[in-house]
This record gives structure tokens, sequence and C-alpha cells, in this order.
């Protein structure tokens, strides 16, 4: 059969499925819907049955869903969309399947879906439902602004004497007279992903950062900082990076187009201002805040809605280390490391073997320094070529939008399925660099159930390493390694080994992480507030991120963070929540 041929066939196929889930919504019989999946097949819905994130798995978890959901989501117009990629047979974590996106709409507002069809063992010519995605797109009447295609009358006309564009946009962020409806702490990728979409929903944001300026958190980190993923996965929502830029982005160059992004999009932002206190009022629904600018001025403000958007870069670990005190050296976390030219000939010991651990002692070794990286725990390593591999989605050749969704589409025992082969395959490639590690004592792990470096970020944020060369510095000795089980105590001349030896230092960084989110919201908000939210990350029960990109037990609170490519893909999935509260919607 020729191309054409088997598209038509995958086609009618999708089409056929898509019909007879239709038809058995629409009668509101859950027994047929549910005999469409195999028994173990996963659904995860994103607002379109319900205004959570959540996922079901197996046919009894996915029927009661769908009899909770079905009454007021009203699904129908199921449909394979011209402007999207068409069904394809594809191979996801070791499974082949049949790939569809189609679209619907629900009692909300239109919707897109991923279905994977694969032949049921017990009858191999019937196709069923491996895994689901619904995502709710938009909502009904409350289009994005970024999506209007015809000028109104209004955009013909010119005020001469009033006010011109600037003057607008001075008052609009000045807020003189009014408060947003909502308040984003942090001004990183989440908080200027989040505020473009609230924008474009017409929903009033206010940034805050407590840098002095914008992309300051990213331009004053490390000399030598470049992401560790490529361009292509990184845009931000509205306005992607010019196809010029390299594959690796540097920090200074993120950090200057945040700027240029804020202006670009009308975002409102006050730099040099941190949120200083706060609390809720559960008969209004508005927070009343304080806000502190480096001016010495506050401004108390009241939004209905507080976003934070401090990633898990906000408030530094700095651990209590046996004779710290008695150092005599200079000690600074890696988040005030810089460059280590003002090192050169001395020596250093970088205190945490993740990615921030790696980068300092390179930089260091580098500039001349004597450096040993103290390893406290099993650090997951891999290639920087090969950590590309889980964003391979991207590399198909489809549509940015196409390749978001699907990326979504995958729910928690498929990821991990999936990390675990990406992870196998990756340590099989990087095996001799695995085994010069540890020939040199360097403990490595392949993660928690061997998932790899992307579930130990989602589950703790840290903990693994993408090989840029300091791996290869330990492996010939440039870069020293010393286990801290080792160590008795810090002494002033360094780190004093339990068998009497000295490793001496002049320099200590500690590459010890950030604490969690749930910390940020207490040292500002309060133990009460942060008590009632839980803790942020992390996956719970059912799959999902913790306290992420949905709502929290503390009504007016939510909470974003991640990568650029998360942020960009969820933050719609926030605004959405937050446009239909501001709408009577939800």
């Amino acid at each position: 059969m020729d191309g054409d041929g088997q598209a038509l066939v995958t086609q009618l196929a999708a089409t056929a499925w898509l019909g007879a889930f239709e038809q058995a919504l629409a009668a509101g019989d859950t027994a047929a819907a549910t005999a469409l999946f195999l028994p173990d097949s996963h659904w995860r819905d994103l607002l379109a049955f319900g205004w959570d994130l959540r996922t079901a798995s197996g046919a009894a978890a996915l029927g009661a869903m769908l009899t909770e959901a079905l009454p007021r989501t009203r699904p129908h117009g199921f449909h394979l969309p011209a402007d999207r990629t068409g069904p394809r047979r594809v191979k996801r974590a070791g499974q082949e399947a049949l790939e569809v996106i189609f679209r619907f709409e629900t009692a909300a507002g239109p919707a897109n879906g991923v279905v994977r069809l694969v032949a049921d063992p017990a009858a191999p010519a019937t196709l069923r439902a491996w895994t689901l995605l619904t995502a709710l797109d938009g909502l009904r009447d409350h289009p994005e602004r970024a999506s209007k295609q015809h000028a109104s009358e209004a955009d013909y006309s010119r005020d001469f004497g009033g006010d011109n564009w600037l003057d607008k946009r001075n008052k609009a962020r000045a807020y003189v007279d009014h408060d947003p409806a909502v308040l984003i702490v942090g001004g990183g990728q989440a908080g200027l992903s989040i505020a473009a979409r609230l924008m474009a929903l017409g929903v009033d944001a206010l940034i805050v950062d407590r840098q002095a300026r914008i992309g300051d958190n990213w331009r004053q980190r490390y000399h030598a900082l470049t992401l560790h993923n490529e361009v292509h996965v990184n845009h931000l929502p509205y306005m992607p990076f010019p196809p010029t830029w390299p594959v690796f982005i540097p920090k200074d160059k993120l950090a200057n187009w945040f700027e240029s992004y804020v202006d670009a999009l009308d975002l409102n932002f006050w730099a040099g201002t941190e949120l200083a206190g706060g609390s809720y009022d559960e008969a209004t629904g508005h927070w009343t805040v304080t806000l502190k600018r480096t001016d010495g001025t506050t401004r108390t403000m009241r939004p209905r809605h507080v976003v934070f958007a401090t990633g898990v870069s906000s408030i530094p670990i700095m651990p209590k280390l046996p004779g710290l005190a008695d150092f005599a050296g200079t000690v600074l976390h890696s988040g005030a490391y810089t460059e280590g030219t003002a090192w050169k000939g001395r020596h250093a010991l970088v205190l945490g073997t993740g990615n921030s651990g790696h980068d300092v002692a390179q930089d260091l070794c580098a500039s001349g320094a004597q450096v040993s990286m103290i390893q406290r725990s099993p650090t997951y390593v891999v290639g920087i070529r090969e950590a590309q591999a889980v964003y391979s989605l991207y590399t198909e050749g489809l549509p940015m939008e196409d390749c978001d969704l699907l990326a979504t589409s995958f729910p928690y025992p498929v990821l991990r399925k999936s990390y675990q082969l990406s992870t196998a395959h990756s340590a099989e490639v990087d095996k001799p660099l695995l085994d010069g590690l540890t020939a040199r004592g360097f403990r490595l792990t392949l993660g928690e159930d061997a998932t790899g470096f992307q579930m130990m970020y989602l589950r703790r944020g840290g903990g693994y390493y993408f090989n840029v060369g300091a791996s290869d510095m330990i492996v010939d000795g440039r870069v020293g390694l010393v286990q801290y089980d080792d160590i008795d105590r810090f002494v002033a001349e360094g780190a004093k080994l339990k068998d009497g030896r000295v490793v001496p230092a002049e320099l200590l960084v500690l590459a010890t992480g950030y604490k969690n989110q749930q910390e940020v919201v207490r040292a500002s908000l309060g133990d009460a507030v942060a008590d009632r939210t839980g803790t942020v990350w992390g996956f719970d029960d059912g799959g999902e991120l913790r306290n992420m990109w949905r709502p929290t037990p503390q009504p007016g609170l939510w909470f974003t963070a991640g990568s650029l490519a998360q942020c960009r893909i969820y933050s719609k999935v926030l605004a959405l929540q937050i446009k239909a509260r501001e709408a009577g919607l939800a």
C-alpha cells in the first residue's frame, strides 16, 4: 500500500474510533465508552472535563471520571482538524500505536485531544485506546487577544491631543488608581509566560521581582552558564526566538530577551520589588499584600490572585556543616558564584555534584584553580547530546503547537516507562565515561526506578548532571573528588578527613540547591498560608505535580515553575483557570 493509501486507512480508523467515542458520550453510556479502551489504559485531562489536572488509570477509574464529568461537560463535535498533524503510526514508550490529534467542543469552550490506539491483544483486529489526553483550549466568548484577526473601528481612529501609546503604558504599569487582578511573584520564564497568557485573555496582571533589572535572574548567574536543552524546545508564548539563535542559549542573551519580551508584549513589570507580606480575606475573595521597593517605598495592593513564579531558585539551602565556623576561607552559595579568575592558583572545594556543582568546578578548573568536588549522594550523569533524547518529539518536524500538545499527552505511568527506556539507552552510549567515573570513586545512579534526570527533576528538582566536560576532568584527575562521608569536619585550612589528612581550600562553594516553593510562601505570607498550601512540586498519588498550575488548598494562591517549555505549555492551563474564575465560569 502506498503512502496515500496508508494515510487514508489510518484516518478512517481514527475517525471510526472518535465517532464511537462521541456516540457513547452523547448517550451517557460510560460502559460503552470505557469498552473502547484497553483495561490498562490511561486518561489525562487538563481542564476539559473538570477544572483541574488529573489522570485516571484503568477502566474503573476512567468510567468513574466520565460519569462524574459528563453532565456538566457536554462534549461533542469530535473530529480530525485540518490544521493539525494527521494520524500517524508511532512508537511511544516502546509501544507501537496510531497517534491521533483531534478537536472537540465542551460546555466551557473548544478543546484538543490526543488518543493513541493499539490493537487489542484479545481481539487484534480491534483498535482500542491506550492513552487519551483531553485539554481545554479556550473559553467560549473569551478568546485570546492574540487570536484577533480583524481590526475594530477603534483601531482605525487616532486620538490627537490625548494619550499616546507610551502614556497609556506608563499609566497601566504604574497602578496609581487601581490594583491588578493578579500579582505574579517572580520575573523569570515562569512569571513572564503566565503574565503574557493572562494579558492575552484580558486579565490585568503585575509581575514583581526583587532583582534590579528584568532578566537579572539569569544575567547575574555564573559567567559560563548556557541552557542545557536546545533552543527549538525553549520558545516563550507568542514570541518565538529568532531562527539565527545558537543551539544552546547563553544566559545573557536570554536575560536580554526577557527585557525585549516584556516590552514587546506590554507586560506590567516592577523590578526591585518584593512581596513583604500579605493575608487573604475569605469573605471578599482577595488578598491584601505589601510590596516593598528598593527605593524604600511600600505599596499595598488587593489582587484576587497571587501566583508564585519563583521557580526552584529562590531561597538557597545553606547546610549546617561540622566545623564550618572554623573555616578561614570564603563560603558562598553557587547562586552567588560568578566566575573563577580571582581563584587562579588557589585551592577550592565545591560541595554538590548536580549541574551547578559541576559547572562551577569546571569553571574554577578552567580559570586555573585547584578544585575538588565533594559528593554527598549518588548522581545521575548523562552526556549533553544524549540528554536531548527526551525532547525528541520536537525533532519530528511537527509544528510547535502539536509538539506541545503531544508533550502533555503522556500520563505518569507511560512517561515513567518512556524515561526508563531513554535512560537505559543513554547509559549504554555513555558507558565509557561512566566506567571512568566509577574507577575514580564517583558514585553513580540511574535515578529512582532507573528513570534518569527528567523524573529526578520532576520529583525533587535536581541530583543529575549533563556532562559538558566536568566529568572528563574528574576522570583524568584535573578535578579532584572527595566523598562527604570521608570528611570529619571543616577546619581553617579546608576539609579535614577522617584519616587525618586535610584537603586545602580557600573557597567553598555550596552547590546545595534551593528550598521548596512552600518555604518561599512561608517567608512572605507566613506559616498558616504555607502550611495550608502544602508541599509544591513532586508527584502526587494521581501522577500530577503537587500544587503546580492547578488550584491549591489556599484559595487565590497559584504556582508555576519549570523549564521554558513547561512554562510555555502550562502557563495556558493556569491562565485559563484564572480567567474562568474572573469570568464567573469556574
